[in-house]
């Protein structure tokens, strides 16, 4: 489906690579794999892919969990990569709610921003963001990035809620089935 290796693959979190709750994921306990996800990021580590996340947290602003708890998530990802965590280059969060107008909440650009700064990697048609909602699908293309829509988490919802404005869009599964297609 895609003739190009990307130069990057950036991930949503929850609901690409853990599952997603409406009661937010709050812990390390509650933070549990997608299935095939871990083997996904693996799987692009092998092939030279970077990866990074670029994740809305406004748990945090909204007193659900602490920044500690966010970290302990994240470590718990990276002991599921073993000797892969390296893997992962960059996690760029948001910890703010919608009604803090900040840049950094997708759909706005900031994590994408950051995310492409730290890493000195522009964005280009060889950038995917593979997420589960339609504001990930709005960041992509606001930062002129490839959006990729996966059936996991919300992304039956979100297919079904905006299947017009996602015609262009390629739709997976799961994160697994994604990476198997750009390899």
């Amino acid at each position: 489906m895609f003739k190009k290796k990307p130069a990057l693959v950036i991930l949503d979190r929850d609901g690409v690579i853990n599952e997603d709750s409406d009661a937010y994921v709050k812990s390390k306990d509650e933070w549990q794999p997608i299935v095939g996800s871990i083997e996904a990021i693996k799987l692009l580590k092998k092939h030279h892919i970077p990866v990074a996340i670029a994740t809305n947290q406004s748990g945090i602003a909204r007193g659900l969990f602490d920044l500690f708890a966010l970290h302990e998530m994240h470590q718990k990802l990276y002991t599921l990569l073993g000797q892969d965590a390296d893997a992962i280059w960059h996690i760029a969060f948001c910890p703010h709610v919608p009604e803090d107008e900040c840049m950094c909440r997708k759909p706005k650009v900031g994590l994408l921003e950051e995310i492409s700064q730290k890493l000195k990697i522009p964005f280009n048609k060889k950038v995917y963001f593979v997420g589960d909602s339609f504001r990930d699908i709005e960041v992509a293309y606001n930062a002129g990035c490839i959006p990729v829509l996966v059936k996991s988490g919300k992304g039956l919802k979100t297919l079904t809620t905006h299947q017009e404005a996602l015609k262009e869009v390629p739709v997976f599964d799961n994160l697994y089935q994604f990476v198997e297609s750009i390899l």
